[in-house]
């Protein structure tokens, strides 16, 4: 007889993006690729391609606060990935789920705008990211533009990195790859000064859903067990040779290639 043993359990709760390069496929399929079971909560139906975004319907925060706690109630989650939230109804019916699960792991993309330039959340998302949802998490996954907008009085990384640690998260990862330099600096701040420099060769092109599927994979190896330093690490290493071996599907962005055996 063979034992089989159940995977970890990571519940996402994110928008749909029908493109399939960023939003809830691609957290599934970095989650499944990485050996965990994915539990999507549906925040949101967006009009988007590999281009741009054209429009964003948000789904109703009862019914993304009931899709949340029936799962967390039924299965056992281990870890939690959000992603775009759109407005501060959901992100505050969020944070009420998250907060009765203190003991879960949670990565938080705060999705702002979509990498065409779109806004993909409304302006009042920003106080509840603030005040709710960054206290709760355990690795806030900013990208330059996102950690401007969370922290607008910071000039540099390790202040805007100061700003959300002041709030409560234990660790943030700085991303550099929207910045203009000649590799991409990734940042890991954490309390009481903690700092990993990562750096990785700069790929041509630009990827839809690069950031999806980097906190997904975060999520992922904080479900299996690992701490937030190596889950990161190697959650950036499996990201990256997910962007090198991507593909142009569309006629916009690069998709990262998250298929298992790749």
């Amino acid at each position: 007889m063979t034992t089989t043993t159940t995977p970890p359990v990571v519940l996402i709760i994110a928008g749909n993006d029908p493109s399939g390069g960023a939003g809830v496929c691609a957290d599934t399929q970095a989650i499944s690729a990485l050996g965990c079971h994915p539990a999507p909560v549906i925040t949101a139906l967006t009009v988007q391609d590999t281009l741009n975004a054209y429009r964003v319907e948000v789904s109703d925060p009862q019914l993304v606060m009931e899709q949340a706690a029936t799962v967390l109630d039924d299965l056992p989650i281990a870890a939690v990935k959000l992603g775009l939230l759109g407005n501060a109804e959901i992100g505050r019916a969020v944070a009420e789920v998250l907060e009765s699960h203190p003991e879960l792991p949670v990565v938080l993309d705060p999705v702002l705008v979509a990498a065409g330039g779109a806004r993909l959340a409304e302006e009042n998302l920003i106080q509840v990211l603030k005040e709710q949802l960054i206290p709760i998490s355990t690795v806030v996954t900013p990208n330059a533009s996102e950690a401007r907008a969370l922290a607008p009085e910071a000039d540099t990384p390790q202040a805007r990195a100061d700003t959300l640690l002041e709030l409560g998260a234990p660790w943030v990862l700085h991303k550099g790859a929207d910045e203009d330099t000649p590799a991409v600096d990734n940042i890991l701040f954490g309390a009481e000064g903690r700092r990993e420099d990562f750096r990785w060769d700069r790929l041509p092109g630009q990827y839809h859903g690069s950031g999806c599927t980097l906190a997904s994979a975060i999520a992922a190896r904080l479900a299996s067990g690992q701490d937030a330093v190596e889950a990161v690490r190697q959650a950036q290493d499996w990201t990256w040779r997910a962007l090198h071996s991507g593909w142009r599907l569309g006629k916009g962005q690069h998709i990262p290639n998250r298929l298992p055996g790749r």
